[in-house]
């Protein structure tokens, strides 16, 4: 056997209550296992009992026992621990120690005090493994999300680990890398045993899953195969997102309890279901949008990095109260464009035009004033000690009252889930919880503009629901216009109405968002994929547009 929890029980030395409660737990050597879990459930406390973290340098009070390969974690050094498990962090920030890829990559053999002939050819396969062997010179800090995530990968698969951890791997990836992560992590599934904390079931799905574990409030409530858990009503109880496509089928009336190995989408089984969801698309037509009047242009925009081009004649319109998505690969140029509507570094050539005033002439602080901006890295928005006082700050600094300030804070932490935690300190959060921090942050200024980089990542469903509910709620009463930079199709499907499609910084397409989650080309050359709901609409011989379509006017009407 490789892990055990023996009646193990874990509390933070901060907190009154335990997190981990009474867990008796054995994990076999080999397997493949997804935990699956909200935000604060115990998800990531579990794993840093098995990779050490816990109690080492993270302190509480433990009872009972973790066994890791017969070793008990309680008196196993973090050092011995590691020979054993690997882990690749959520925040990869938290897990570089060297200044160039190579060197960060290389880092466990250096430890292991492998010759440097012997070194370069294991970097070298190692970072192809992930596409980042054309990165080995850069500075792991200056990479975007995606990339930083991909070398943390890298450098954990020279360790020669049993046990691979993953917490949130997907949470910055683009759709095409996360499904190479997913096939890789089921290629290494052959040698090692493999550890997933995700929220995204149905992109983990992928490839086939051993056994899932349900946690809440501190506790394992679901251990058992897939199947079983997509029939039951645990994962929309526990705040869990279901695969898109058995969503469609129950709202077109299907009962999913007839359904042999639901988790596969099998012609042979689907194609029957094809009547019932040309009725549900016939039952919810698609939105018309009424046009409004332009107030962001963008005209022949190119902009570069020292020398290399990152944005190549980029131009579109955005109108009052749209709901856009820019989609596309890591490093594709998303984030660079926000940074230059917003005003933070400015266009090598081209206009950028905000409410007929082209921005050139405007300072960030007065873009600020319309646009707000809400970053991928949730530590680099993070300045004071308190949660309030980080969503205070900028109410502060534009000389906003007191009782005005109390109210807007409020108002913004209870949105993202975080009252009760508002007088907690930044360092205490998680990362998907201080993400939600950041978009409090500015929830509280309402901006008329609002760019979100990855609003969703390292949510879990219920929160991440909450979140985009209430964002979607501000853009139908106050017509706020929305900006999601997103690899989190299932947000772009569902929250917005169209999506700019972007690759090695030239815009493919400016389209419907049903219109390029239909178009398989291009998504392809996006590195993006269809959801499932494209698949359930061409095993069944129906239109994904028109299914699509169906499914976000059934979201909305409800």
């Amino acid at each position: 056997m490789s892990i055990t929890f023996d009646h193990f029980t874990f509390r933070y030395g901060s907190q009154n209550e335990p997190t981990l409660k009474d867990i008796h737990l054995t994990l076999e050597k080999g397997q493949k296992v997804l935990i699956l879990g909200q935000s604060g459930s115990g998800k990531s406390t579990l794993v840093h009992c098995i990779n050490g973290l816990i109690p080492h340098s993270i302190k509480g009070d433990i009872q009972g026992k973790c066994w890791v390969n017969e070793q008990d974690t309680a008196h196993t050094s973090i050092f011995h621990l590691s020979l054993t498990v690997g882990t690749v962090l959520q925040d990869s920030d938290a897990q570089f120690v060297a200044l160039t890829v190579e060197d960060d990559v290389a880092f466990a053999l250096e430890n292991q005090a492998q010759p440097r002939l012997e070194m370069i050819p294991k970097v070298l396969a190692a970072t192809q493994k992930v596409g980042m062997q054309d990165f080995l010179t850069q500075v792991p800090y200056q990479l975007s999300g995606g990339q930083k995530q991909k070398v943390a990968l890298a450098g954990v698969l020279n360790e020669d680990a049993s046990i691979l951890l993953f917490d949130e791997p997907l949470a910055s990836l683009d759709p095409k890398s996360g499904e190479h992560t997913i096939e890789l992590m089921d290629s290494l599934a052959h040698d090692h045993t493999i550890l997933i904390v995700e929220h995204r079931l149905e992109e983990v799905l992928h490839r086939p899953i051993d056994r899932v574990l349900v946690m809440a409030e501190g506790s394992v409530i679901y251990d058992g195969a897939v199947e079983p858990l997509l029939k039951s009503d645990l994962l929309f109880s526990h705040g869990l997102r279901e695969p898109l496509y058995i969503t469609a089928l129950k709202q077109a009336g299907v009962d999913i309890q007839s359904i042999p190995h639901i988790e596969v989408l099998n012609p042979a089984v689907f194609k029957a279901f094809a009547p019932k969801l040309k009725q549900y698309i016939l039952k919810n037509p698609q939105e018309k949008l009424i046009p409004q009047e332009v107030i962001l242009k963008v005209e022949h925009v190119n902009f570069s990095y020292e020398v290399k081009p990152v944005l190549k004649d980029i131009s579109f319109e955005i109108r009052s109260g749209e709901r856009i998505a820019f989609v596309g690969q890591n490093g594709a140029g998303k984030s660079t464009l926000a940074k230059l509507l917003c005003g933070v570094i400015r266009p090598d050539s081209g206009k950028i035009t905000l409410n007929d005033l082209n921005i050139q002439t405007l300072s960030i602080s007065e873009i600020a004033q319309k646009i707000g901006y809400v970053m991928q890295n949730p530590n680099h928005m993070l300045v004071k000690h308190m949660i309030r006082d980080e969503v205070a700050l900028a109410l502060q600094l534009r000389g906003f009252s007191e009782d005005r300030i109390d109210q807007e804070v409020n108002d913004a932490l209870k949105i993202c889930g975080l009252y009760t935690m508002r007088n907690w300190p930044t360092s205490a959060l998680s990362y998907g919880q201080r993400k939600r921090v950041t978009v409090a942050i500015v929830l509280a200024l309402k901006p008329e503009i609002l760019i979100l980089d990855e609003p969703t990542a390292g949510q879990d469903f219920a929160h991440y629901s909450e979140i985009m509910d209430f964002l979607d709620e501000l853009n139908l009463k106050q017509r706020i216009t929305f900006i999601f930079i997103t690899h989190d199709l299932h947000l772009a499907l569902e929250y917005t109405d169209r999506a700019l499609v972007f690759s090695e910084g030239l815009l493919l397409a400016d389209q419907d968002t049903a219109q390029v989650l239909s178009n398989p080309s291009l998504l392809e050359q996006a590195s993006l994929k269809q959801t499932s709901l494209y698949t359930l609409a061409q095993v069944c011989e129906v239109s994904s547009e028109d299914l699509i379509h169906a499914f976000i006017a059934h979201r909305r009407s409800a």
